[in-house]
């Protein structure tokens, strides 16, 4: 068997190499797996939050308010309970996500997962953020907001999914 290296040999260590300072620069697969264990730890106490008191609060804050949802008139306090709990959701479903992506760039470093991670940390706080805030103060123009912070999920599994398309993961070492 021939050890000589070829170009395209070199190229894919060079591109190897430079993936792997991305990856380490941006905090490694470690740091995107503990911020995500973090992130979801708070999706998990934000949601016992909504649970066990947010209704509460809501009831009292929103009293006689009613807010139009798909046509029907409800209290405003249950519908801010819903989007409250749905940032809670979504904030955990990333945070898995989170976790994920940082398990990927152990096995693979990759400029585009790194890419992926941030845009689910963005999409966190720019969705289910503004969803918390809006809900407990009422600041309805935070809702223009969310819409970003979707878009930045969805780009995050987009870019997932290309990573794991034209990057796939070498079972045995060659």
């Amino acid at each position: 068997m021939d050890s000589t290296p070829t170009s395209h040999d070199s190229e894919s260590s060079t591109s190897s190499a430079s993936e792997r300072r991305v990856c380490h620069a941006s905090g490694g697969g470690q740091r995107w797996i503990a911020l995500g264990a973090a992130l979801a730890g708070f999706a998990v106490i934000l949601g016992a939050f909504a649970a066990h008191g947010l209704d509460t609060f809501f009831a009292d804050k929103y009293i006689g308010e009613t807010r139009t949802v798909t046509g029907i008139e409800v209290p405003a306090a249950t519908k801010y309970l819903a989007d409250f709990k749905t940032g809670a959701t979504y904030q955990m479903f990333h945070s898995l996500g989170l976790i994920g992506l940082g398990l990927a760039m152990n096995r693979r470093p990759s400029r585009v997962l790194t890419v992926a991670a941030w845009m689910f940390v963005a999409g966190i706080f720019l969705f289910s953020g503004s969803l918390y805030v809006l809900t407990l103060t009422g600041t309805r123009w935070l809702g223009a907001i969310a819409p970003f912070g979707g878009t930045a999920m969805i780009l995050g599994w987009f870019l997932w999914s290309y990573a794991a398309w034209t990057h796939p993961t070498r079972s045995t070492p060659q």
